[in-house]
C-alpha cells in the first residue's frame, strides 16, 4: 500500500472515480478535478497491486470558512467552536474513499497512520474530519479523536445518516522525527 500525496487528476484517476456513486454525475467529477487544480483541495491517492484503489482529500479550513471563500452555515461553525474550544485554524479531511472490494482489510487504519504524521510533519496541530462509515467511525474513536454529535444528512444513496464531527490534537514533534511506535508508511518523498 502506497499513499501518494500532492497528486493531481489525470486519466487514470477519473476512471477510478468513475467506479464511485457519487462521482459518476459528469459534474461533480469536474468540480473535483477543478478544485485540485485550484489548490483548493489536496489530494492522496491510494495505490495497491499496480492500481488506485482509494483516496483522500484534505485542505486547510477554520471555525468559519469551510475552505477560502466557502463560509461555514451556523449550527456547522458552533459545533466546531465547541469541538476545538474556540476558534481556529486545523487540517479538514474532507473525503476518504476506499473502493469496496479493498475494504476490512486495514487499510483505512494505515491511512488514519499516515495523514496524522504527514500533517504533522507539515506543521499542523489539528485534524477535523466529518465521518459517517461504520469503519471510519471506529478507527476515530480508536485513535484518540474528540467527538462531537453530527449533523443530520442526505446520503448518496438519499439514505437519512448521521455526519460525526470528529477533531484529534497533534502533538508537535520534530519535522520528519516519528512519534515512539508509529511506523513510516510508503508515500512519495518528493512530497513530503
Amino acid at each position: 500500500m502506497r499513499f501518494l500525496v500532492h497528486c493531481d487528476v489525470d486519466e487514470e484517476f477519473r476512471r477510478y472515480l468513475r467506479r464511485i456513486v457519487f462521482y459518476k454525475e459528469e459534474d461533480n467529477m469536474r468540480k473535483m478535478e477543478a478544485f485540485v487544480k485550484a489548490k483548493l483541495f489536496n489530494l492522496i491517492v491510494w495505490r495497491g497491486n499496480g492500481e488506485i484503489i482509494g483516496h483522500a482529500i484534505w485542505h486547510e479550513s477554520n471555525t468559519w470558512d469551510h475552505r477560502r471563500g466557502d463560509p461555514r452555515d451556523k449550527e456547522d461553525h458552533e459545533i466546531l467552536e465547541k469541538l476545538l474550544g474556540g476558534k481556529g485554524d486545523f487540517v479538514e479531511l474532507h473525503e476518504v474513499w476506499l473502493l469496496k472490494e479493498h475494504r476490512g482489510k486495514g487499510y483505512g487504519k494505515e491511512f488514519f497512520v499516515f495523514f496524522e504524521q504527514f500533517i504533522r510533519n507539515k506543521g499542523y496541530d489539528k485534524i477535523v474530519y466529518y465521518a459517517y462509515h461504520p469503519a471510519a467511525i471506529t478507527i476515530c474513536r480508536q485513535r484518540g479523536y474528540q467527538e462531537a454529535y453530527g449533523i443530520e444528512e442526505t446520503g448518496l444513496e438519499g439514505e437519512k445518516q448521521t455526519c460525526y464531527v470528529f477533531c484529534l490534537s497533534l502533538k508537535r514533534t520534530p519535522k520528519g522525527q516519528l512519534p515512539h511506535g508509529r511506523p513510516r508508511l510508503d508515500c512519495d518523498p518528493l512530497n513530503m
